[in-house]
């Protein structure tokens, strides 16, 4: 049996201070989402439970020698690089990956690889205490919105009732319901795949099994999830408006995530009795707390392995300029306000639109400009810009193509458009062109991220850039710009190219002042 003498429990403490000190601001970030976003609050618990999943191997890992890993070094300077790279970027996302990949690091230094492979999955845990990053989280939540919007509306008609579905806007007649972005399901979704990842490790069947428990709490969420939003408009139809409001709305959502939970044990119950592998219940799932060592068996203290002392050092010598130096500060360039933005171009009259305080809940935007544009032969277009002095804390341009099918209309056909009538840098300007459609009416917009100086269509391009301007420049500020022209029935569409790209003509001087280059 092997014990750990008392001066190395000390340099435990004293590195695991060391990581918390580093990692504070990312850290602190983290614990700030959690507070505030409930999907994300079961990770107060994640540390605790990696804990206690380690300690239960405490019986095989005291029997191992600890033989140590410079491949663990390796692993601890890659996430200190990491840190460093996060940092100068002031992208908390960076940082809070690079603390679970150092600590990694350092129980894969000091175990070595045979006893690391018994710690390796409770440390994976760490991750799913860490939030998505905002561009993948509204994508998935726009995505699971329309998903629970159309399997919702199929539950209400199974119940007799008539009802009209317009993208994410449920019409039930005399009351219409918005399936917003907290109605996704990504509050049952991230804490069931917490679950279902524990259950799996903890799960003694065969691998596939193991895969099937994991993987299956997406579907399980999103057919409950559709099923709890189909019950509501069906409670709507009948008991009026206040029965999708308040008190019950919330208790049904209890509820569901409870019946979740109930089929993902009762699928690992079946598993646990089909295939190659049956196992008693208790067998198959159990959490085995760790054999007592027989008081009079013989201990010998650990060595420390200097793979470990490489990792230990590197983790000391990043404390002082982690913390002493003087942290960057974004800048956040002087613009003006789209309060001023002109509603007179060429001939061209605008009318400013404000929007409700629900979207602006959602888009979490600092600026912003929305006006319905005429000019004097009666054509319209529609002028929306977004623009966030600050992308690096989570909020960031929502994409057109994950915000469009939210309102009920389908994107027909996208390309990217060259507008020949302007030049940047003596090219042809780029746009996104959307044909979307909602029944017999259609709309062509364009559209394109104006960020930093750079006019992007591609919205990874958008990411890695962000990324890179703040790494280089230290800024994250942009904006989404886009064009919408209503189409009549029979219209020509290339007359609303034309349209949209005289006044894509007319704004794009005006808009530097309003989006910093």
């Amino acid at each position: 049996m092997w014990k750990f003498p008392l001066w190395l429990w000390a340099i435990f403490f004293a590195l695991g201070v060391m990581a918390v000190v580093i990692f504070y601001d990312g850290l602190k970030r983290m614990v700030e989402i959690w507070s505030v976003k409930e999907e994300y609050g079961y990770g107060y618990l994640i540390p605790f439970i990696t804990i206690f999943l380690i300690w239960q191997k405490a019986e095989p890992l005291v029997r191992k020698e600890f033989r140590g890993a410079w491949t663990g070094t390796a692993v601890t300077l890659f996430g200190i690089a990491f840190y460093f790279l996060g940092e100068l970027s002031a992208l908390y996302i960076i940082v809070q990956y690079a603390f679970v990949i150092v600590i990694a690091g350092l129980f894969f230094s000091f175990l070595g690889w045979q006893a690391f492979k018994l710690v390796w999955a409770p440390l994976l845990l760490l991750i799913f205490m860490i939030p998505l990053p905002n561009f993948l989280y509204q994508g998935l939540s726009a995505q699971l919105q329309l998903i629970s919007s159309e399997l919702g509306v199929m539950v209400i008609r199974l119940m007799g009732i008539s009802v009209f579905l317009e993208g994410n806007v449920i019409d039930l007649g005399s009351f219409k319901l918005q399936v917003v972005e907290a109605c996704s399901g990504l509050r049952y979704l991230f804490p069931l795949a917490t679950l279902a990842f524990l259950a799996s490790y903890l799960y003694k069947g065969e691998l596939w099994k193991k895969a099937v428990i994991f993987l299956s709490s997406v579907p399980i969420t999103v057919l409950m999830n559709s099923f709890r939003i189909g019950m509501i408009g069906v409670l709507v139809e009948y008991g009026g408006i206040s029965m999708a409001q308040g008190f019950l709305h919330y208790f049904e959502g209890w509820v569901i995530f409870m019946v979740c939970l109930a089929i993902l044990v009762a699928e690992m119950w079946l598993l646990a009795n089909v295939g190659g592998q049956k196992l008693p219940w208790r067998e198959a799932f159990g959490i085995e707390l760790p054999a007592r060592t027989p008081k009079d068996a013989p201990a010998k203290f650990r060595t420390t392995p200097t793979p470990f002392w490489g990792a230990a050092l590197l983790l000391a010598i990043v404390v002082l300029p982690a913390n002493f130096l003087d942290k960057r500060a974004e800048i956040s360039p002087a613009r003006a306000d789209f309060s001023g933005f002109p509603m007179t171009l060429g001939t061209w009259h605008g009318k400013v639109v404000h929007l409700e305080a629900l979207y602006l809940d959602v888009l979490k935007l600092d600026d912003y400009l929305l006006a319905d544009f005429v000019n004097t032969e009666n054509k319209a277009v529609n002028l929306y810009v977004a623009y966030y002095a600050s992308q690096s804390k989570g909020e960031s341009v929502h994409s057109p193509r994950s915000c469009i099918p939210g309102g009920g209309w389908q994107i027909k056909d996208i390309t990217q458009k060259a507008l020949s009538n302007i030049a940047v840098n003596d090219r042809p300007f780029i746009v996104n062109r959307a044909v979307i459609q909602k029944g017999d009416s259609k709309q062509l917009v364009y559209y394109w991220f104006q960020q930093r100086g750079r006019n992007i269509t591609n919205e990874y391009l958008v990411k890695w850039y962000l990324f890179w301007d703040a790494l280089t420049r230290n800024r994250t500020d942009g904006a989404l710009v886009r064009l919408v022209a209503f189409v009549q029935p029979g219209q020509d569409m290339e007359e609303a190219d034309i349209r949209l790209s005289q006044f894509a003509k007319l704004i794009t001087p005006q808009l530097s002042a309003y989006i910093p280059e």
